[in-house]
């Protein structure tokens, strides 16, 4: 018999789906930029290669399919 103290909760496969890791680094870090293609990438990896992402502090290219991406809450 298969017990249901095994199975995760509805709850925990759900935190556990929207847990991201860094395409840059691996880590999962509490917060990510993402782009509609899949592409995450963490604050501290953003800050580091900034220069090649975004051209005015505005919006990030995103290095896999090209897509421009908000960077704040505009």
């Amino acid at each position: 018999m298969t017990g249901s103290a095994n199975k995760s909760s509805y709850r925990e496969k759900r935190l556990k789906a929207k847990e991201i890791c860094c395409h840059c680094c691996g880590k999962k870090p509490p917060f990510c930029w993402k782009c509609k293609c899949g592409f995450s990438i963490c604050q501290d990896c953003m800050q580091e290669n900034a220069w090649s992402l975004s051209c005015n502090g505005i919006t990030w290219q995103c290095p896999d399919c090209g897509k421009q991406n908000e960077l704040g809450n505009q």
